[in-house]
C-alpha cells in the first residue's frame, strides 16, 4: 500500500497546508485503510474522540504539561486546513482505529531545559513540528528555479488540480525527502532519531494488529527514516534510559493568529486565513477570496464596488500568466487589491493582512475536554458574565456603579493576580472618573497554560486570587510591594486577603527609615483608599495604615531634602513630593489636620536655603496652587531665589521646580506678570559663562510648555517690562488684557465651573 509499494501508506505532508489536507483525504479514500497512524503524541488517544464533538470547532491544540509544574507545557496545533485534523476525521467517520505515533510527552517535557524537549507556554512543541536542518522546501524550490520557497508550494501543491492518482504526490515528494536527508545526513539532530525511533516501533505494533493495511500521516522529513528498516534492536537502544514524568493532557482553543509565522509558531504558515479559505473554497477561490476582501473594506467605509472585484480579478489573473503561475495566488491576489481596491495605498491592505491573510479566528472545544477546576470555574463565570473569549484586541468600557459591570472589573482584576492577563487596563476615553474603567481584551492559546498553573492556589478565582496575595504578601521584602498589592487587592474586591496583607504592611512600614521609599509607598495607598470607597470595601485599616504613614513622611521629609542632595537625588524627590501631596489631598478628607500638618511641612521646604532649589520652586508651586501661599509671598520667596547672591545653576532649579513639569507653570507666569518680570530681570543678569551652563534647564522648562503658552510668553517678553501691568494695575495692560480682575465677569464663570462640578 505504500506509495513506493509494498508496506503501509506514507503519506509524508506539510503541516497547515491545505494542499496536503486534500491530498491526504483523497489517499485516503482512494488507500481505505484499516487504520490511521498520526504524529502527534499518544497521551492524545483517549482524547481523540472529542473530535467528533459538535463543540469542537478548530484551530485547536492538544495541550501536555507536566502534572507537577504546568508551566513545562507544549502545543500540537491542529486547523481545519491541517493534513493531521483531516485525518483524523476521515477514520472517525468511517468507525477507523486512529491513533497518534510520536514520542510521548511524558519523555519530551521530561528532557533538561536547553535540550530542545520541552517548549515554554505559547510555542510549538518539538513532539509535533520538527524543524529540520535544512528548509526542505527551499531546496525544492531553488531546485525548481523559484526564489520564493511559498511560491513554489503554492503552484505544485494548492493549486494544483485533482490528480488521476493521489498516491504519485508523496511518492515524488517522499523521494525528494529521501535525497535532502541522504545530502544533509550529518545535520539530523539526535532527537529526531529518538522520535522517529518511537514511530518505528508503533509502526511494528499496527503490523502486529493491521498487517501492512494502515496509513501513517507525518512530516514529510520523516517519511525516508520511516521506510528505513531499522532493527528493532537499534530502536530500543534509542530509547532506553530516557528521562519521564507524569503528564496531563487536554485541548485547548487556538487561533489562527497563533498559526501565523509572525505570531512565534515556528513550524506555523505565513498565511493561516488564505490557507483556510483555499481549502474551504470548493470553487472559484480567487472570486471568492476578492469578495470577502471587498466586503471587509466596506465595513471600513471604502468605497468598493462589484465592478471593484470584477477589476481585481482581472489584474491577478494577469499577473498569473504574465509570471508564468498556474493561477493567481495570495501575492497576485494582494496586489491586485492593493491597485484597484485600495488606490496604491498600504494601510487598507495592511487591514486586509490583518484581518483576512492571517485572521482572528478562535478554535471551540466542548466542555467535555479535561480541564482544571480552575478552568471550569473561569468558564463558568465567563458564561455568567456575558464575557466571550475573542482572539482579535477588543475595548470594554465598564461604568463601576453598575452590578454586571462591577463582576466583570472584578474577575478581570482577580485574573490578573493570578498572572492570567486575559484584559489589560487602558486609558478610559470616556471620563476620568474613578467608577469609569476601559480594559483591552485579548485571548492567546498560552493563557489557558497561565490558568493551569493558576490552579495551585484553589479551585475557584476569587479563592485562588486571595490565596495568591496572602502568599505575596507573606514574601514581600519591600514596602512598595506591599501598598502595589494593598492597591491590587482592592480592585480586585480580595477582602480576604486584605488582613494579611495589611499585617505585611503595617509591619514592613514600622521598619522601614528610607524617607524615599515611604514616599513612594503613600501614594498606592491612597489610590487604594479611593477604589475602596468606589467599590464599597471596608478599607478603614488600610487608611490607618495611610495616615500613619504620612505623619511620618511630614517628619522625615524635610531632613532629607537637605541633605545635600544631587541633582539627579532631587529630581528623585522632587516627584516623591509631588506624588505626596496628591495623596494628602485624597486623605485629608479622612483626617481634616493632615493637610495643614503638610502645608507646614511645604513651607518649611520652601523657605530653608539648604534645600535644593528644585524642591524648593516646587514646593512653593503646591502652596500657591492650593491657595496657602499669597502672591506677594510668591513673588518674595522668588526674589529671593533669584537674587544675585544665589548661583545661577541653584536658581534654574528654583524656576524648573516652579514653573517645569507641564503643571500649568507657562499659564501662570501667563496671567502673573510679576513672577514673569523677575524670571525676566534674573535671565537678563545672568553672566555670560554662568547662563551657558543654565540653559539646558531653561529649555527644558519652557520646552515643555504648549506653542500658544510660548507664544503669548515670548509677546510678553518682547514688549519688555516697562510694558507690562502690575497686580494693582499700575501701567498700560497688553493687548487683550484688562487692567485689573473684573470681580463681576470673573463670579459669573465661577458659578458655572461651580455647576459643571457638581459644586454647591
Amino acid at each position: 500500500m505504500s506509495p513506493r509499494g509494498a508496506g503501509p501508506l506514507l503519506l509524508g505532508v506539510r503541516h497547515h497546508g491545505p494542499g496536503s489536507a486534500r491530498a491526504v483525504r483523497a489517499a485516503l479514500d482512494r488507500a481505505q485503510p484499516r487504520a490511521v497512524l498520526i504524529e502527534g503524541p499518544p497521551e492524545g488517544d483517549a482524547l481523540l474522540a472529542l473530535a467528533a464533538d459538535p463543540g469542537m470547532r478548530p484551530p485547536v491544540a492538544l495541550l501536555a504539561h507536566a502534572a507537577d509544574d504546568p508551566s513545562r507545557a507544549a502545543f500540537w496545533p491542529l486547523a481545519g486546513f491541517s493534513p493531521e485534523w483531516v485525518a483524523i476525521r476521515w477514520a472517525q467517520a468511517r468507525e477507523v482505529p486512529v491513533r497518534f505515533i510520536d514520542l510521548p510527552a511524558a519523555h519530551t517535557l521530561a528532557a533538561p531545559e536547553g535540550e530542545g524537549a520541552a517548549a515554554r507556554p505559547g510555542e510549538e512543541a518539538e513532539g509535533g513540528a520538527a524543524v529540520p536542518p535544512v528548509d526542505p522546501l527551499a531546496v525544492l524550490a531553488e531546485v525548481a528555479g523559484y526564489e520564493d520557497a511559498e511560491h513554489w508550494w503554492e503552484d505544485v501543491v494548492e493549486h494544483r488540480g485533482g490528480a488521476r492518482d493521489p498516491l504519485a504526490a508523496f511518492a515524488a515528494l517522499g523521494e525528494a525527502m529521501g535525497a535532502l536527508r541522504e545530502a544533509h545526513r550529518d545535520g539530523d539532530r539526535p532527537r529526531d532519531l529518538v522520535r522517529e525511533a518511537y514511530m518505528r516501533q508503533r509502526m511494528r505494533a499496527a503490523r502486529r494488529e493491521f498487517g501492512d493495511d494502515y496509513a501513517v500521516v507525518c512530516g514529510a522529513w520523516h517519511v525516508p527514516a520511516l521506510r528505513a528498516g531499522a532493527t528493532v534492536a537499534a530502536d530500543r537502544a534509542l530509547l532506553t534510559g530516557l528521562p519521564r514524568t507524569k503528564v496531563e493532557t487536554t485541548w485547548v482553543p487556538w487561533t489562527h493568529r497563533r498559526l501565523a509565522r509572525a505570531g512565534g509558531y515556528g513550524a506555523g504558515v505565513a498565511s493561516p486565513g488564505w490557507y483556510a479559505h483555499l481549502f474551504a473554497a470548493r470553487d472559484r477561490p480567487v472570486e471568492r477570496w476578492l469578495t470577502k476582501v471587498a466586503g471587509l473594506l466596506r465595513e471600513e467605509d471604502r468605497q468598493v464596488s462589484p465592478s471593484h472585484v470584477i477589476e481585481a480579478v482581472r489584474l491577478a489573473e494577469t499577473l498569473a500568466a504574465v509570471r508564468g503561475r498556474p493561477v493567481p495566488g495570495l501575492a497576485e491576489t494582494l496586489e491586485a487589491v492593493r491597485a484597484v481596491m485600495c488606490d496604491g495605498s498600504d494601510v487598507p491592505l495592511a487591514l486586509v493582512e490583518d484581518r483576512l491573510v492571517v485572521g482572528d479566528v478562535l478554535g471551540e472545544v466542548p466542555d467535555a475536554a479535561p480541564a482544571v477546576p480552575l478552568q471550569r470555574d473561569l468558564t463558568r463565570r465567563q458564561r455568567s458574565l456575558r464575557l466571550k473569549a475573542e482572539a482579535r484586541d477588543r475595548e470594554l468600557e465598564l461604568d463601576l456603579r453598575k452590578e454586571a459591570d462591577a463582576a466583570k472589573s472584578l474577575l478581570l482584576h482577580r485574573l490578573r493576580m493570578l498572572g492570567v492577563d486575559w484584559g489589560v487596563p487602558a486609558a478610559s476615553r470616556g471620563g476620568t472618573g474613578t467608577f469609569r474603567e476601559t480594559w483591552r481584551l485579548r485571548w492567546e492559546p498560552e493563557l489557558s497554560v497561565r490558568v493551569a498553573e493558576a490552579g495551585i492556589w484553589g479551585t475557584t478565582v476569587p479563592g485562588a486570587a486571595a490565596a495568591r496575595a496572602e502568599a505575596e504578601a507573606a514574601g514581600a521584602r519591600e514596602l512598595g510591594e506591599v501598598t502595589a498589592l494593598a492597591e491590587r487587592c482592592l480592585l480586585a474586591g480580595l477582602s480576604r486577603a486584605l488582613p494579611a496583607v495589611l499585617r505585611a504592611l503595617a509591619d514592613l512600614a514600622a521598619l522601614d527609615t528610607d524617607v524615599a521609599r515611604l514616599a513612594k509607598a503613600l501614594p498606592a495607598l491612597a489610590r487604594s483608599l479611593r477604589y475602596g470607597d468606589v467599590r464599597g470595601t471596608d478599607s478603614a485599616a488600610l487608611g490607618r495604615v495611610a495616615a500613619g504613614l504620612a505623619e511620618r513622611i511630614c517628619v522625615a521629609l524635610p531632613p532629607a531634602c537637605a541633605a545635600g542632595l544631587d541633582a539627579d537625588g532631587a529630581a528623585e524627590l522632587r516627584g516623591h513630593l509631588e506624588g505626596v501631596h496628591g495623596a494628602v489631598a485624597l486623605l485629608a478628607d479622612a483626617d481634616g489636620g493632615l493637610r495643614e500638618r503638610w502645608s507646614a511641612v511645604l513651607r518649611r521646604l520652601a523657605g530653608r536655603e539648604t534645600v535644593p532649589g528644585l524642591i524648593r520652586g516646587r514646593a512653593v508651586r503646591l502652596l500657591l496652587d492650593d491657595g496657602r501661599l499669597p502672591p506677594e509671598e510668591t513673588a518674595r520667596l522668588m526674589g529671593l531665589a533669584l537674587s544675585p547672591a544665589v548661583p545661577p545653576a541653584d536658581a534654574a532649579g528654583w524656576i524648573e521646580g516652579f514653573a517645569g513639569g507641564g503643571s500649568g507653570g507657562g499659564t501662570l507666569l501667563v496671567h502673573d506678570e510679576r513672577l514673569l518680570g523677575l524670571i525676566d530681570a534674573w535671565l537678563v543678569a545672568v553672566p555670560e559663562r554662568a547662563f551657558v551652563d543654565v540653559l539646558p534647564l531653561l529649555r527644558r522648562t519652557f520646552g515643555a510648555y504648549e506653542p500658544g503658552v510660548r507664544r503669548t510668553l515670548g509677546e510678553l517678553a518682547r514688549r519688555g517690562p516697562g510694558r507690562r501691568t502690575t497686580p494693582t494695575g499700575a501701567g498700560p495692560a497688553p493687548e487683550g488684557f484688562a487692567p485689573a480682575l473684573d470681580p463681576a465677569r470673573a463670579s459669573a464663570a465661577a458659578e458655572v465651573a461651580r455647576r459643571l462640578l457638581g459644586a454647591a
